[in-house]
């Protein structure tokens, strides 16, 4: 862990001198931004139109405040891995880390038979998506959005928003390990609003992704190709 907040003291270096209040006016401003923008909906675009929408809306703010503390995307982990070996092993344990704690929770959830809002994810995927069914015109046309749109969650998600919550609480070892439950706390809850069995399993790979994210160096393109494979698999269980 001394590594890892080396690591954070000297990118924090490389920008001015910023307060902790001025990193919660930022999140303040941020989180207030990527929740309201979602009350905005364009029918006519349809719902991975409207995705991209919401998703460059908080790109444009976390760009908007990145400038004004002086840091950069490269700070952040948005940089070639060093090494690709590394990179597939990094990419895998993520994903396993994602995966396996889904699988835990729902091991719990039955033994204990909690009682939660079930995950209708897959009757409100007809909806958003359309009819996957053994449409592959439908999968191949869309994926390259899904995928578009993990890579500007991770950038988002554990790129900007975890590394503003840990620079609030001045990098210490309770701000990392705070930053990493808040953000998959509020990964969960903006993909349902709610505190049901979606909310917690988006949420639990949230928590996967922060924690590879900050065991493996702080390199962004591990989570991005982790999250991109849980999507594809996710959109090719709609298909078969």
């Amino acid at each position: 862990m001394k590594g890892i907040h080396q690591e954070i003291q000297t990118g924090s270096a490389s920008s001015r001198k910023v307060g902790s209040g001025e990193y919660l006016i930022d999140l303040t401003i941020y989180l207030s931004a990527i929740f309201l923008v979602r009350e905005v909906y364009f029918q006519s675009l349809g719902f991975l139109a409207n995705g991209l929408f919401w998703s460059f809306t908080g790109l444009a703010v976390a760009v908007w405040r990145m400038k004004a503390r002086g840091v950069t995307w490269v700070e952040l982990g948005l940089c070639k891995p060093d090494n690709p070996k590394k990179l597939v092993i990094v990419t895998a344990i993520t994903l396993g880390m994602s995966i396996g704690s889904i699988i835990i929770f729902e091991i719990l959830k039955d033994q204990f038979a909690w009682n939660l809002s079930p995950d209708t994810s897959n009757e409100a995927s007809v909806s958003k998506f359309g009819n996957l069914e053994n449409n592959w015109v439908l999968f191949f046309s869309i994926i390259p959005v899904i995928w578009l749109e993990s890579f500007l969650e991770e950038i988002l998600d554990r790129g900007f928003m975890m590394n503003w919550i840990e620079r609030m609480f001045s990098s210490t070892l309770f701000a990392t390990i705070l930053a990493v439950i808040l953000q998959a706390v509020i990964f969960g809850f903006r993909h349902s609003n709610d505190f049901s069995e979606r909310s917690i399993t988006v949420g639990l790979i949230g928590l996967g992704m922060g924690l590879g994210y900050v065991l493996f160096g702080r390199n962004l393109w591990p989570l991005i190709l982790a999250h991109c494979a849980l999507n594809t698999v996710s959109m090719l269980g709609r298909v078969g």
